[in-house]
């Protein structure tokens, strides 16, 4: 565990009245106030206000995870006039009238100046670059303005951010606020408290606007009273203290370090489940117990790959898995056999089984409090999560392998994170050693070190959706954790829904961390439903309607049915993704070590590039692949942006050296452009249909040419905490582009225990080596 050094500067404000905007006022004047300033790493600094009246520590949060220490503190009056102070890799510079904080580089560079103004308001200076990050979702469109012609907010700068949590449809999906900003000028600003509005409309300077209470009642807010919004999404009423600002500066120069730094201040993401990078596939209307297997045996004769299934509650749609939510029991007119029969069927087809689950409403969920196991103190009422948790075990036990938390939009901002920590600890207190996972609605930052996922919510079946997403996908990645996913195909199917729509969205969805279909009228959310001559249970707006008009305006077109050549495009993308599974699953390891997501905005690798910053349209998966999604209807080609460098096409091997420019790469359906950085080592396996299957063909390892690369392949046995323990092993590979030779060598004092045969491709030549490769170095000279 790393030790972090705290530096306090008390400041003695004789004169300074520190009032927070509709909060209670530092009344108290001639009283130290005092700004504490700790060190987190070398590359950002924890700066906190605190009142004079105010005794103790700096207010817990559940999004931090590391813990400060007092130790040295130097005090400043405010008699000294304009103070300097170096603070780990920083030079801080103290002014006041209003008092001023200027954060520096190593190089005199300025990276931030931080405004305490006397209204309450806090400022920044914001620079001349596009700001990211800021949680997931986008603005809400008015009512009067057709959503599918505006364009979508990839940068944030320009517009007042109200941060209202919300649902949302559109091309967005729901609002996940974080007050974390990246400036892509080479900072980053996390607001930990007060919950803040964030004016970006000045070009030149942001301002922080604590937030209003807007629950100053005793009510509750609660899935009855969503309506009058009392805080939903928001920290609780007993977490705001008067006059308190606490927040993060970070140097953003080098937007690897500041990503490995978030990561340390809020917890690194836990490993999933290999299973998780599977395909998984979501039901809806549900005709019987048969049904459910039917539909695995299906993937399987088609040998499309297939990981998870995912079952919806009764209530979300007419018949679900159990009886109507909330509820915890199997739906007798679904599963005419014991729950435990069918799922025991499902396992030994190899899929996992997840259960949508809601919460209960205030009368049995007062709140969400506690830990697993419960510490010393806690009060084991109906509130704390192990007895909510509780409840769940009795399917734990009938064989069910994770949850699907939907709703819980009326949850303040601190059960939202312990919703995770519920959904995370609890499987553990019951299945002691294996990986959970679970996928919300809801998230923040945070919640990576509970295992994280959260998918976008209830989008709109629309082609402006699908651009959106791609947005909505990196900001998210920057600003909460590294797993998202969407909706594949959207949501609310209407006429846009077609097989080309589903079609491009399922190649999108390859390339996202939650790689999951799922919609109304949800045969056309199977890979082969356009296939079809009936897309089965239609679910209009009512899904219990018998309004023809609003079927028919609610649905995808009959005429889209029948498409023989949607089925073929989803395989090929299926088969990628699970080929490309030790590549993705070094990615979450990666993601766990150095916080870089795995759906990464441009600019994380090439932040000297001023064009890489402004794109949010495509993206790098890791840093070896370029994913630039086709998101137009009947689109012949795609205009992709390549930084600099050289970049191969996937598909072509057609090689491209770039001084960062804007290539047109003509597509049909079945291709969605994918580039590969020259240098780049991607381990690549043959087909298999589920991620534990075992392959007894060697591995491709492709190295692309034309520059030095490197790659770690991570590997642990995919389901147990054992990696916690050091349990796994890590193989690195080397290419010397001069010498044309690769180097592989186990990592660590955890050699393999047999060898492996490992097929080495140089790319784009074609030439291929078998290697015998025992852990120790081995060079190949090709």
């Amino acid at each position: 565990m790393k030790k972090y050094f705290k530096l306090v500067l008390i400041l003695l404000m004789s004169r300074f009245a520190y009032p927070i905007a509709n909060f209670q006022e530092i009344k108290e004047k001639n009283k130290p106030s005092r700004i504490e300033i700790h060190t987190i790493g070398s590359k950002s600094l924890r700066v906190t206000l605190l009142p004079d009246n105010y005794k103790g520590k700096i207010p817990h949060h559940p999004a931090i995870a590391v813990t400060m220490d007092d130790r040295s503190v130097i005090v400043i009056t405010e008699e000294q006039g304009k103070q300097t102070k170096i603070i780990g890799d920083f030079k801080l510079e103290i002014t006041k009238n209003p008092l001023t904080l200027a954060f520096y580089g190593k190089k005199g560079n300025k990276i931030q100046e931080i405004s305490f103004l006397k209204n309450g308001n806090v400022s920044f200076i914001t620079g001349d670059s596009p700001i990211l990050g800021m949680g997931e979702g986008g603005p809400k469109p008015t009512k009067e303005v057709n959503w599918r012609t505006l364009p979508i907010e990839f940068d944030r700068s320009g517009r007042y951010h109200k941060m209202n949590p919300r649902w949302q449809s559109d091309a967005y999906g729901s609002r996940n606020p974080v007050p974390f900003l990246l400036g892509t000028a080479g900072w980053g600003i996390f607001v930990v408290s007060p919950w803040v509005e964030v004016d970006l409309t000045d070009p030149k300077k942001g301002v922080f606007i604590p937030r209003i209470q807007e629950n100053t009642t005793s009510e509750k807010q609660s899935e009855r009273n969503q309506s009058k919004n009392l805080g939903k999404g928001l920290p609780p009423n007993d977490a705001f203290v008067p006059g308190l600002f606490d927040f993060f500066v970070l140097d953003g120069n080098d937007p690897e370090r500041l990503m490995k730094d978030i990561a340390t201040i809020t917890g690194p993401a836990v490993m999933p489940p290999l299973w998780a990078m599977g395909y998984m596939q979501s039901h809806r209307t549900l005709k019987d117990d048969n049904q459910l297997i039917e539909i695995v045996d299906t993937f399987r004769k088609k040998e499309i790959p297939l990981d998870a299934v995912i079952y919806l509650g009764t209530g979300f749609t007419p018949r679900g898995w159990n009886t109507t939510q909330p509820s915890f029991d199997f739906n007798p007119e679904v599963f005419k056999r014991d729950g435990a029969s069918v799922i025991k069927d499902l396992h030994s087809r190899h899929v996992k089984v997840v259960m949508h689950m809601v919460p209960w409403d205030r009368a049995k969920l007062p709140t969400l409090q506690g830990t697993i196991p419960p510490k010393k103190g806690e009060s084991l009422d109906n509130s704390h999560i192990l007895s909510y948790w509780n409840q769940h075990v009795g399917l734990v036990k009938s064989g069910v392998d994770a949850f699907w938390p939907d709703e819980g939009d009326w949850f303040d901002l601190f059960e939202r994170i312990k919703r995770h920590q519920l959904y995370y600890q609890g499987p553990l207190f019951t299945t002691p050693d294996v990986r959970p996972w679970s996928l919300h609605r809801n998230g923040y930052l945070g919640i990576a070190q509970w295992g994280g996922w959260v998918w976008s919510g209830d989008t709109q079946s629309a082609w402006k959706t699908l651009e959106g997403q791609i947005s909505v996908g990196i900001n998210y990645s920057l600003s909460i954790s590294p797993y998202w996913g969407s909706d594949i195909g959207g949501f609310y199917p209407n006429p846009e829904k077609t097989g080309e729509l589903y079609a491009r969205w399922f190649q999108f969805g390859a390339f996202s961390p939650s790689f999951r279909s799922h919609g109304r009228t949800w045969f056309t959310s199977l890979p082969w439903g356009f296939g079809l001559s009936d897309m089965g249970v239609v679910e209009a707006s009512n899904s219990n309607t018998v309004n023809q008009e609003d079927i028919r305006r609610n649905s995808p077109s009959p005429e889209a049915m029948n498409d023989l050549t949607i089925e073929p495009v989803t395989k090929k993308y299926a088969e990628l993704r699970y080929q490309l599974l030790p590549y993705n699953y070094s990615l979450c390891w990666e993601a766990r070590e150095s916080g870089m997501p795995l759906m990464r905005a441009l600019w994380l690798h090439y932040p000297k590039d001023k064009e890489t910053k402004k794109i949010g349209n495509e993206y790098l998966w890791g840093s070896e692949l370029l994913i630039a999604p086709v998101y137009e209807e009947k689109a012949a080609s795609r205009e992709v942006y390549l930084p600099k460098g050289t970049w191969y096409d996937w598909w072509t091997m057609a090689k491209h050296k770039s001084h960062g420019a804007y290539i047109t790469r003509e597509v049909d359906l079945a291709t969605m452009p994918i580039y590969v950085r020259a240098g780049a080592i991607i381990p690549f396996d043959p087909v298999r249909q589920y991620t534990g299957k075992k392959i007894n063909e060697p591995m491709n390892l492709r190295v692309y040419t034309g520059e030095n690369g490197a790659f770690t392949l991570y590997e642990d046995d995919g389901n147990s905490l054992d990696y916690l323990n050091g349990n796994y092993q890590l193989t690195q590979f080397e290419w010397d582009d001069k010498k044309r030779q690769l180097t592989m060598e186990t990592l660590g004092e955890r050699a393999i225990n047999e060898t492996k045969t490992i097929t080495v491709v140089i790319f784009p030549e074609g030439l291929k080596k078998q290697v015998a490769f025992t852990g120790k170095q081995t060079k190949v000279l090709f």
